[in-house]
């Protein structure tokens, strides 16, 4: 990396393991740009070798998500879109550019704005491999808002820990984890991950990920209510029912993270865990803020512990730890 440029982390975890509040937690550190969901959403396609013009690469950036278009017609975002009610694409949020979904609008207040530099930077980036793409994004994003460091979180991060580990490899790592029950039954009533459930099945049962195949490609009668242009609230919430579905989706992220982070053997690795969290904040925090490199880590530490609830260990863990702000919107 070079000298002058920002220190990186990046967060990597199943999903509901209460990723989202660390991020959240990590915001609140001025020398420090939390980065959501953004290599998720994106990165399908991380280890794509092709050379990619700046234009190129900002039209992947700024067209919409198609899991997340599905799920915006049905009414069933996840809650980790942000987008302000009042912005551009309010009224036709299945045109969403998948950037402005959750990535800048918690980094502005104002993501339109923001978005617009970005549409007349990013397309002057060099060509190059996207993943050299990714890691200049991420540093004007830092410089933009006069930061030090960069630290990425994405639900779901596991099942892209081989590339990401591959392609920041002088990043700080992070791995989070939670008991694999808790976590299974988060997931099951998330739509993201009844989402990710009902499209890892369908390719174990007919070798077809239904949000990729072509609109001229036969497929399976019982398979066609899981096409984007079939699919119902109804047929994703009944993806809910059966927990063992998510004990085996969890373990899957979860093994393929462990198994990466082996391979990769990363220069600077903390694993944490949501148990240790909840039960003693203050010394996770520290740690974190020791690890991630805060000047003022032990004052951070205690100015945002109190955002999270803390939970004997042993006690039902169901809810994840909230913040303040979260806990006063409405359910």
């Amino acid at each position: 990396m070079d000298a002058a440029s920002p220190d990186q982390a990046i967060i990597i975890s199943t999903g509901r393991c209460g990723s989202t509040l660390l991020s959240d937690l990590i915001a609140e550190q001025p020398d420090t740009l939390s980065v959501q969901e953004f290599f998720v959403p994106v990165g399908s396609w991380i280890d794509d070798r092709e050379r990619l013009s700046g234009a190129e690469y900002w039209s992947r950036l700024s067209r919409p998500n198609p899991a997340l278009s599905a799920l915006f017609r049905i009414g069933f975002p996840p809650p980790e879109v942000r987008y302000p009610e009042n912005g551009r694409w309010a009224g036709n949020l299945g045109e969403l550019p998948r950037i402005l979904a959750t990535t800048l609008p918690k980094i502005s207040s104002d993501p339109d704005h923001l978005y617009d530099t970005l549409a007349e930077l990013v397309p002057g980036f060099p060509a190059q491999p996207v993943a050299q793409h990714h890691q200049m994004f991420l540093e004007l994003l830092t410089s933009l808002t006069n930061r030090r460091r960069w630290v990425e979180r994405s639900g779901g991060s596991s099942h892209f820990a081989p590339s990401l580990l591959k392609h920041f490899p002088t990043a700080k790592v992070v791995h989070l984890t939670r008991s694999w029950a808790d976590t299974a039954e988060s997931m099951r009533r998330h739509s993201y991950y009844q989402l990710l459930e009902l499209r890892m099945d369908a390719f174990r049962r007919y070798g077809i990920d239904p949000f990729e195949v072509a609109a001229d490609h036969p497929v399976p009668e019982e398979m066609k209510r899981y096409l984007l242009d079939h699919l119902t609230a109804r047929t994703l919430r009944e993806r809910g029912g059966d927990i063992g579905h998510y004990l085996v989706l969890c373990a899957f992220l979860a093994n393929e993270a462990e198994q990466a982070i082996a391979d990769a053997g990363p220069r600077e690795l903390l694993t944490m865990t949501y148990e240790d969290l909840v039960e003693d904040p203050l010394t996770q925090l520290s740690g974190l803020g020791r690890f991630l490199g805060f000047d003022d880590w032990e004052q951070w530490a205690h100015r945002v512990v109190g955002s999270v609830e803390t939970r004997p260990r042993g006690q039902d863990g169901h809810r994840f730890p909230l913040s303040r702000s979260a806990r006063s919107r409405p359910a």
